[in-house]
């Protein structure tokens, strides 16, 4: 299973959990400008952003949104 997931660490501990997780070899720490996120997504998210501040009435939460999603799946 390989999964990207952009994390900004808030608390010591938490550091220290990353840490532990990378000698288990669990996770592998990249460094951003690795990630190679092409400028189109972030146009795309920089727009739904503004779309997002203008109407959010429009949001749904993530249980929703996982719902959602795994319907789509089957």
């Amino acid at each position: 299973m390989s999964a990207y997931y952009f994390l900004r660490v808030k608390k010591a501990y938490a550091s220290a959990v990353i840490k532990d997780l990378q000698k288990m070899d669990a996770v592998e720490v990249m460094e951003a400008e690795d990630a190679n996120i092409p400028e189109w997504q972030k146009e795309q998210v920089r727009t739904r952003l503004k779309e997002l501040k203008k109407h959010p009435e429009k949001a749904v939460s993530w249980a929703i949104a996982q719902k959602k999603l795994k319907q789509l799946a089957k």
